[in-house]
Protein backbone atom coordinates (compact mmCIF):
# COMPACT_ATOMS: atom_id res chain seq x y z
CA UNK A 1 0.00 0.00 0.00
CA UNK A 2 1.37 3.54 -0.87
CA UNK A 3 0.75 6.16 1.38
CA UNK A 4 1.12 10.05 0.16
CA UNK A 5 3.23 12.15 2.53
CA UNK A 6 1.91 15.61 2.54
CA UNK A 7 4.73 17.86 3.75
CA UNK A 8 3.03 21.62 4.56
CA UNK A 9 5.41 24.24 5.09
CA UNK A 10 3.97 27.00 7.62
CA UNK A 11 5.26 30.71 7.03
CA UNK A 12 5.62 32.42 10.35
CA UNK A 13 3.56 35.97 10.75
CA UNK A 14 5.54 38.96 10.75
CA UNK A 15 5.89 40.15 13.81
CA UNK A 16 6.33 43.50 15.41
CA UNK A 17 9.53 43.31 16.06
CA UNK A 18 10.78 41.32 13.19
CA UNK A 19 8.87 43.67 10.65
CA UNK A 20 10.70 47.35 12.52
CA UNK A 21 13.98 45.61 11.81
CA UNK A 22 12.64 44.77 7.75
CA UNK A 23 11.55 47.94 7.30
CA UNK A 24 15.05 49.97 8.66
CA UNK A 25 17.03 47.57 7.13
CA UNK A 26 14.70 48.15 3.30
CA UNK A 27 14.92 51.85 4.05
CA UNK A 28 18.81 52.38 4.65
CA UNK A 29 19.60 50.06 1.45
CA UNK A 30 17.09 51.92 -0.94
CA UNK A 31 17.26 55.38 0.54
CA UNK A 32 20.62 55.93 1.63
CA UNK A 33 22.72 53.25 -0.44
CA UNK A 34 21.26 52.94 -3.58
CA UNK A 35 19.81 56.53 -4.54
CA UNK A 36 22.27 58.61 -2.36
CA UNK A 37 25.17 56.94 -2.45
CA UNK A 38 24.78 55.48 -6.32
CA UNK A 39 23.02 57.97 -7.79
CA UNK A 40 24.21 61.48 -5.73
CA UNK A 41 27.65 60.16 -5.36
CA UNK A 42 26.98 60.52 -1.04
CA UNK A 43 29.86 57.75 0.67
CA UNK A 44 26.92 57.22 3.22
CA UNK A 45 28.27 53.23 3.69
CA UNK A 46 31.90 54.65 4.14
CA UNK A 47 30.84 56.75 7.55
CA UNK A 48 28.45 53.36 8.84
CA UNK A 49 30.07 50.38 7.40
CA UNK A 50 32.69 47.72 9.86
CA UNK A 51 36.02 48.80 8.98
CA UNK A 52 38.34 47.50 12.03
CA UNK A 53 40.92 49.42 11.26
CA UNK A 54 38.58 52.66 11.14
CA UNK A 55 37.33 50.92 14.88
CA UNK A 56 40.78 50.67 16.40
CA UNK A 57 42.46 53.35 15.40
CA UNK A 58 40.17 56.06 14.39
CA UNK A 59 37.58 55.34 17.08
CA UNK A 60 34.77 55.19 15.08
CA UNK A 61 32.66 52.67 17.66
CA UNK A 62 29.29 53.20 16.14
CA UNK A 63 30.62 51.19 13.00
CA UNK A 64 30.10 47.92 15.60
CA UNK A 65 25.99 48.71 15.50
CA UNK A 66 25.54 50.57 11.82
CA UNK A 67 27.18 47.97 10.02
CA UNK A 68 24.22 45.46 10.59
CA UNK A 69 21.52 47.33 8.87
CA UNK A 70 23.57 48.18 5.84
CA UNK A 71 23.68 45.56 2.85
CA UNK A 72 25.28 44.93 -0.76
CA UNK A 73 23.41 47.53 -3.30
CA UNK A 74 24.63 46.11 -5.82
CA UNK A 75 23.80 42.32 -4.80
CA UNK A 76 20.07 42.04 -3.83
CA UNK A 77 19.89 38.70 -3.17
CA UNK A 78 22.08 40.06 -0.07
CA UNK A 79 19.39 42.00 1.64
CA UNK A 80 16.53 39.59 0.56
CA UNK A 81 18.06 36.17 1.59
CA UNK A 82 19.07 38.15 5.28
CA UNK A 83 15.64 39.46 5.69
CA UNK A 84 13.85 36.04 5.00
CA UNK A 85 16.23 34.38 7.25
CA UNK A 86 15.40 37.17 9.62
CA UNK A 87 11.40 36.90 9.01
CA UNK A 88 11.63 32.85 8.90
CA UNK A 89 13.31 32.45 12.04
CA UNK A 90 13.37 35.41 14.48
CA UNK A 91 9.22 35.86 13.75
CA UNK A 92 8.91 32.77 15.69
CA UNK A 93 11.52 33.49 18.27
CA UNK A 94 9.99 36.39 18.92
CA UNK A 95 6.63 35.03 19.13
CA UNK A 96 7.98 33.21 21.94
CA UNK A 97 10.16 35.27 24.20
CA UNK A 98 8.67 38.35 23.12
CA UNK A 99 9.47 41.56 21.14
CA UNK A 100 11.84 43.31 23.88
CA UNK A 101 13.98 40.26 24.82
CA UNK A 102 14.03 39.50 20.96
CA UNK A 103 15.24 42.69 19.39
CA UNK A 104 17.86 43.10 22.93
CA UNK A 105 19.25 39.55 21.57
CA UNK A 106 19.55 40.51 18.20
CA UNK A 107 21.03 44.34 18.41
CA UNK A 108 23.41 42.79 21.63
CA UNK A 109 24.86 39.50 19.37
CA UNK A 110 25.22 41.85 16.37
CA UNK A 111 27.26 44.25 18.15
CA UNK A 112 29.04 41.34 19.75
CA UNK A 113 30.06 39.72 16.10
CA UNK A 114 31.37 42.63 15.08
CA UNK A 115 33.60 42.79 18.01
CA UNK A 116 34.83 39.67 17.63
CA UNK A 117 35.33 40.44 14.28
CA UNK A 118 37.59 43.42 15.10
CA UNK A 119 39.46 42.19 17.12
CA UNK A 120 39.95 38.48 14.95
CA UNK A 121 41.10 40.88 12.40
CA UNK A 122 43.69 42.54 14.64
CA UNK A 123 44.95 39.45 15.72
CA UNK A 124 45.62 37.38 12.70
CA UNK A 125 47.00 40.95 11.21
CA UNK A 126 49.71 41.31 14.56
CA UNK A 127 50.68 37.43 13.75
CA UNK A 128 50.86 37.51 9.92
CA UNK A 129 51.67 41.29 9.68
CA UNK A 130 49.49 41.18 6.91
CA UNK A 131 46.98 44.40 6.73
CA UNK A 132 44.16 43.80 4.50
CA UNK A 133 41.62 42.19 6.90
CA UNK A 134 41.59 45.67 8.80
CA UNK A 135 40.83 47.40 5.84
CA UNK A 136 37.91 45.84 4.12
CA UNK A 137 34.81 46.92 5.25
CA UNK A 138 31.84 44.43 5.91
CA UNK A 139 28.29 45.18 5.91
CA UNK A 140 25.08 43.18 6.39
CA UNK A 141 22.98 41.49 9.14
CA UNK A 142 24.32 38.16 8.96
CA UNK A 143 26.26 38.20 12.94
CA UNK A 144 23.05 38.64 14.18
CA UNK A 145 21.61 36.46 12.36
CA UNK A 146 23.50 33.39 12.89
CA UNK A 147 23.07 34.19 16.42
CA UNK A 148 19.45 33.74 15.75
CA UNK A 149 20.21 30.52 14.53
CA UNK A 150 21.69 29.77 17.59
CA UNK A 151 18.71 30.45 19.80
CA UNK A 152 16.46 29.21 16.91
CA UNK A 153 18.12 25.50 17.28
CA UNK A 154 18.35 25.81 21.39
CA UNK A 155 14.53 26.99 21.36
CA UNK A 156 12.92 24.55 18.09
CA UNK A 157 16.13 22.20 18.50
CA UNK A 158 13.50 19.26 17.67
CA UNK A 159 11.92 20.60 15.20
CA UNK A 160 12.23 19.41 11.54
CA UNK A 161 13.44 21.20 8.80
CA UNK A 162 15.10 20.68 5.39
CA UNK A 163 18.64 21.86 4.38
CA UNK A 164 18.57 22.92 0.72
CA UNK A 165 14.83 22.35 0.48
CA UNK A 166 15.87 18.50 0.33
CA UNK A 167 17.28 16.52 3.46
CA UNK A 168 15.41 16.93 6.52
CA UNK A 169 17.28 17.36 9.85
CA UNK A 170 16.76 18.56 13.16
CA UNK A 171 16.92 22.43 13.57
CA UNK A 172 19.81 21.51 16.36
CA UNK A 173 21.75 19.44 14.24
CA UNK A 174 21.38 22.35 11.45
CA UNK A 175 22.88 24.72 12.99
CA UNK A 176 25.93 22.60 14.01
CA UNK A 177 26.32 22.12 11.02
CA UNK A 178 26.26 25.40 9.82
CA UNK A 179 28.89 26.28 12.67
CA UNK A 180 31.15 23.21 11.11
CA UNK A 181 30.77 25.15 7.43
CA UNK A 182 31.41 28.67 8.67
CA UNK A 183 34.47 27.24 10.63
CA UNK A 184 35.80 25.18 7.06
CA UNK A 185 34.97 28.23 4.95
CA UNK A 186 37.09 30.49 7.35
CA UNK A 187 40.13 28.07 7.31
CA UNK A 188 39.92 27.06 3.31
CA UNK A 189 39.38 31.21 2.35
CA UNK A 190 41.43 34.08 2.98
CA UNK A 191 41.58 36.44 5.91
CA UNK A 192 38.99 38.63 3.72
CA UNK A 193 36.91 35.63 3.50
CA UNK A 194 36.67 37.21 -0.04
CA UNK A 195 33.22 38.79 -0.70
CA UNK A 196 31.96 37.08 2.61
CA UNK A 197 33.01 38.08 6.00
CA UNK A 198 33.13 34.28 7.79
CA UNK A 199 34.46 35.55 10.87
CA UNK A 200 31.39 38.05 11.61
CA UNK A 201 29.35 34.79 10.99
CA UNK A 202 31.26 32.56 13.13
CA UNK A 203 31.24 35.47 15.77
CA UNK A 204 27.49 35.87 15.85
CA UNK A 205 27.28 31.63 16.60
CA UNK A 206 29.64 32.46 19.45
CA UNK A 207 28.87 35.51 21.20
CA UNK A 208 24.62 33.62 20.52
CA UNK A 209 25.68 30.47 22.58
CA UNK A 210 27.25 32.76 24.81
CA UNK A 211 24.36 35.09 25.34
CA UNK A 212 22.46 32.13 25.74
CA UNK A 213 24.30 30.25 28.18
CA UNK A 214 24.75 33.32 30.45
CA UNK A 215 20.79 34.23 30.28
CA UNK A 216 20.12 30.69 31.54
CA UNK A 217 22.20 30.70 34.55
CA UNK A 218 21.53 34.69 34.91
CA UNK A 219 17.90 33.14 35.18
CA UNK A 220 18.03 30.19 37.11
CA UNK A 221 19.84 32.37 40.10
CA UNK A 222 17.21 34.66 39.99
CA UNK A 223 14.44 31.77 40.47
CA UNK A 224 16.50 30.55 43.20
CA UNK A 225 16.75 34.09 44.75
CA UNK A 226 12.59 34.18 44.49
CA UNK A 227 12.41 30.85 45.95
CA UNK A 228 14.52 31.58 49.04
CA UNK A 229 12.88 34.81 49.59
CA UNK A 230 9.37 33.03 49.50
CA UNK A 231 10.41 29.87 52.02
CA UNK A 232 12.48 32.38 54.13
CA UNK A 233 8.99 33.14 55.23
CA UNK A 234 7.43 29.96 55.84
CA UNK A 235 7.34 28.76 59.35
CA UNK A 236 6.38 25.52 60.87
CA UNK A 237 3.19 26.18 63.42
CA UNK A 238 2.47 22.99 64.97
CA UNK A 239 -1.19 23.15 66.53
CA UNK A 240 -0.09 21.03 69.76
CA UNK A 241 -3.64 22.30 72.13
CA UNK A 242 -5.92 20.06 69.66
CA UNK A 243 -4.96 16.74 70.37
CA UNK A 244 -6.73 15.49 66.88
CA UNK A 245 -4.47 17.92 65.22
CA UNK A 246 -2.21 15.08 63.42
CA UNK A 247 -0.36 17.20 60.73
CA UNK A 248 1.77 20.19 60.90
CA UNK A 249 0.65 23.47 58.57
CA UNK A 250 2.79 25.82 56.86
CA UNK A 251 1.68 29.08 57.01
CA UNK A 252 3.76 32.49 54.95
Amino acid sequence: MNRGMNMQVSVPSLTKGVKWLVIICVAVWFVAQVLLEMFFKIPFSSWFNLVPAQVLFEYKIWQLFTYQFLHSPTQISHIVFNLLMLWFLGSELEQKWGTRRFIRFYLVNGVAAAIIYVFGMALYAAMTGAQVGLIVPVVGASGALFAVMVAYGFVFGERMIYFFMLFPMKAKYFVGLLAFIQVASLITSTVAGGEVAYLAHLGGLISGFVYLKAFEVIERRNLEKRTKRKTGNLRLVVNNDKQDSKDPKYWN
